[in-house]
Protein backbone atom coordinates (compact mmCIF):
# COMPACT_ATOMS: atom_id res chain seq x y z
CA UNK A 1 0.00 0.00 0.00
CA UNK A 2 1.40 3.59 -1.19
CA UNK A 3 0.22 6.45 0.65
CA UNK A 4 1.72 10.22 0.46
CA UNK A 5 1.06 12.96 2.54
CA UNK A 6 0.42 16.61 2.34
CA UNK A 7 4.61 17.64 2.35
CA UNK A 8 5.05 15.27 -1.07
CA UNK A 9 6.29 12.28 1.01
CA UNK A 10 5.15 8.78 -0.27
CA UNK A 11 5.19 6.09 2.03
CA UNK A 12 5.33 2.43 0.90
CA UNK A 13 4.05 -0.11 3.97
CA UNK A 14 4.65 -4.00 3.69
CA UNK A 15 3.42 -5.36 6.97
CA UNK A 16 5.04 -3.42 9.65
CA UNK A 17 7.59 -2.09 7.64
CA UNK A 18 7.70 1.21 5.01
CA UNK A 19 9.98 2.64 2.65
CA UNK A 20 9.78 6.65 2.36
CA UNK A 21 10.91 8.75 -0.01
CA UNK A 22 9.89 11.98 -1.95
CA UNK A 23 7.22 12.32 -4.68
CA UNK A 24 8.43 13.12 -7.82
CA UNK A 25 6.41 15.90 -7.77
CA UNK A 26 8.67 17.29 -4.91
CA UNK A 27 11.78 15.81 -6.46
CA UNK A 28 10.44 18.40 -9.34
CA UNK A 29 10.10 21.31 -7.42
CA UNK A 30 13.84 21.19 -5.63
CA UNK A 31 15.61 20.38 -9.22
CA UNK A 32 19.02 18.72 -9.30
CA UNK A 33 19.80 16.92 -6.08
CA UNK A 34 23.01 17.13 -4.90
CA UNK A 35 23.19 15.49 -1.51
CA UNK A 36 21.48 13.64 0.57
CA UNK A 37 21.74 13.21 4.78
CA UNK A 38 20.12 10.35 6.22
CA UNK A 39 19.46 9.29 9.23
CA UNK A 40 20.77 6.26 11.64
CA UNK A 41 19.77 2.91 11.80
CA UNK A 42 17.86 2.75 15.39
CA UNK A 43 16.72 6.20 15.16
CA UNK A 44 12.93 6.72 16.36
CA UNK A 45 10.73 8.96 14.21
CA UNK A 46 8.35 11.11 14.99
CA UNK A 47 5.36 11.33 12.78
CA UNK A 48 5.99 14.88 11.18
CA UNK A 49 9.42 15.21 12.79
CA UNK A 50 12.79 15.22 10.50
CA UNK A 51 13.47 12.57 9.08
CA UNK A 52 16.58 13.56 6.32
CA UNK A 53 17.56 16.38 4.61
CA UNK A 54 17.76 16.83 0.68
CA UNK A 55 19.65 19.41 -1.01
CA UNK A 56 19.17 20.47 -4.22
CA UNK A 57 20.78 23.62 -6.45
CA UNK A 58 18.07 25.19 -5.48
CA UNK A 59 17.61 24.95 -1.98
CA UNK A 60 17.50 22.42 1.31
CA UNK A 61 14.62 20.75 2.75
CA UNK A 62 13.71 18.87 5.32
CA UNK A 63 11.93 15.17 4.56
CA UNK A 64 9.50 14.46 7.36
CA UNK A 65 8.68 11.52 8.92
CA UNK A 66 4.90 10.25 7.37
CA UNK A 67 4.86 8.03 10.86
CA UNK A 68 5.94 7.23 14.26
CA UNK A 69 8.54 4.31 13.74
CA UNK A 70 12.16 3.24 13.81
CA UNK A 71 14.62 3.54 11.25
CA UNK A 72 15.41 0.07 10.22
CA UNK A 73 17.73 0.87 6.60
CA UNK A 74 18.69 4.09 4.99
CA UNK A 75 19.82 4.08 1.44
CA UNK A 76 22.94 4.07 0.98
CA UNK A 77 22.85 4.79 -2.69
CA UNK A 78 21.88 8.03 -2.15
CA UNK A 79 25.72 9.09 -0.62
CA UNK A 80 27.85 8.19 -3.83
CA UNK A 81 24.60 8.80 -5.95
CA UNK A 82 22.30 11.81 -4.39
CA UNK A 83 20.77 11.74 -7.83
CA UNK A 84 18.98 9.02 -8.23
CA UNK A 85 16.13 10.71 -5.75
CA UNK A 86 15.81 12.47 -9.35
CA UNK A 87 16.14 9.46 -11.88
CA UNK A 88 13.77 7.49 -9.61
CA UNK A 89 11.98 9.06 -6.49
CA UNK A 90 9.40 6.94 -6.15
CA UNK A 91 11.58 4.16 -6.50
CA UNK A 92 15.39 3.55 -6.05
CA UNK A 93 15.67 6.97 -4.85
CA UNK A 94 13.89 6.61 -1.75
CA UNK A 95 15.38 7.46 1.85
CA UNK A 96 15.09 5.33 4.36
CA UNK A 97 12.70 1.81 5.54
CA UNK A 98 11.44 2.02 9.02
CA UNK A 99 9.34 -0.49 11.48
CA UNK A 100 6.48 1.15 12.36
CA UNK A 101 4.98 1.30 15.53
CA UNK A 102 2.49 -0.58 17.09
CA UNK A 103 -0.95 1.30 16.24
CA UNK A 104 -0.19 3.60 13.70
CA UNK A 105 -2.89 5.68 12.50
CA UNK A 106 -2.68 6.20 8.29
CA UNK A 107 -6.10 7.92 8.42
CA UNK A 108 -4.78 11.51 7.40
CA UNK A 109 -2.64 10.29 4.62
CA UNK A 110 -3.56 10.01 1.02
CA UNK A 111 -4.04 7.45 -1.85
CA UNK A 112 -2.54 8.00 -5.35
CA UNK A 113 -6.02 9.67 -6.52
CA UNK A 114 -5.88 11.92 -3.41
CA UNK A 115 -2.60 12.81 -3.81
CA UNK A 116 -2.59 13.72 -8.04
CA UNK A 117 -6.13 15.66 -6.79
CA UNK A 118 -4.28 17.73 -4.28
CA UNK A 119 -1.16 18.53 -6.08
CA UNK A 120 -3.23 19.72 -8.87
CA UNK A 121 -4.72 22.45 -6.32
CA UNK A 122 -0.82 23.77 -5.73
Amino acid sequence: MKLYTKDHEWIAIDGDVATVGITTYAQGQLGDVVFVELPDVGKALTKGGEAAVVESVKAASEVYAPLDGTVVEANDKLADDPGLVNLEPEAGGWFLKMKLAEGVDTSDLMDEAAYEAFVQTL
